[in-house]
């Protein structure tokens, strides 16, 4: 099923399972714990991320043809990095240059990973039966304060307001057999700039699970991008980074569609 969280024509946020681009049956109960899908229906007025997020994690360099096509050396364990759950952004909604030194802002097409239930010491094996479900995200990164101005960490340059775009539903894993085999793109203005399948990760979805929770306990709620294929803009010769009045789509195969234009803040 398609879960989204929303506004109704009162704007009050609603939790649903969409019906079409405009309805959704409302969800009873914890989405963490026991939930039913009810009849009713509500009119979607506006999308937003599809949970609130816990935390975010985040791997990089988790790509195979993405490594390569920065130079890296193939990661011998998983590269975490988290962002701000400032950084969260609905879909449709602005990814904002903000309006510090140039950002060199660049575009990361992910799939996104949504913990069910507490997680802790998690076998490889049993990995998935934590997962609630899939959503699209845009790990926005602004590339100079990711590589100079982070201090050697990427946190600072990944956590600027907005950053984090997620949507525009959650797949239940049901409905997702295999995470690792998922088509992927980024479009921007309409031009193909990410073309990949999620069987290119270094460390897959079971993997990743198992990795991060051992010793370290995964509330519901927390999100894991899994990393980015190749096509990034800061590694395009010459570079392309996003600019005031641009378009990112993020397509991944049974899981949806994520946009968002690029606006500067003077301008929204």
């Amino acid at each position: 099923m398609k879960i989204v969280r929303f506004l109704d024509n009162s704007d009050q946020e609603r939790l649903g399972v969409i019906t079409d681009d405009h309805a959704a049956r409302l969800v009873d109960g914890d989405i963490w714990a026991n939930f039913t899908v009810t009849d009713k229906t509500a009119v979607i007025k506006k999308l937003l991320a599809p949970i609130a997020a816990r935390n975010i994690l985040c791997i990089g360099l988790n790509y195979r043809q993405h490594a390569t096509e920065t130079g890296a050396k193939i990661p011998e364990y998983p590269v975490l990095f988290m962002k701000s759950l400032g950084a969260l952004q609905n879909p449709d909604d602005p990814i904002v240059i903000p309006p510090v030194e140039p950002l060199q802002v660049d575009y990361e097409g992910e799939l996104a990973v949504v913990i069910g239930k507490t997680a802790k010491d998690v076998s490889r094996d049993a990995a998935l039966d934590y997962v609630l479900g899939y959503t699209c995200a845009n790990d926005v990164s602004g590339r100079n304060w990711q590589m100079a101005k982070g201090g050697s960490q990427w946190c600072r340059g990944k956590s600027f307001d907005t950053f984090c775009p997620l949507g525009p539903y959650l797949v239940t894993a049901d409905d997702v057999p295999d995470p690792n085999d998922l088509r992927i793109k980024t479009i921007v203005n309409g031009a193909v700039m990410q073309d990949s399948t999620t069987a290119d990760m270094i460390f897959d979805v079971r993997e990743l699970i198992c990795f991060l929770s051992q010793g370290t306990t995964l509330p519901p709620g927390t999100v894991i991008l899994t990393g980015t294929p190749p096509g990034v803009g800061f590694a395009r010769k010459p570079p392309i980074f996003l600019k005031h009045g641009d378009e990112v789509v993020v397509k991944i195969e049974a899981i949806g569609r994520l946009r968002n234009p690029v606006r500067q803040p003077e301008d929204l």
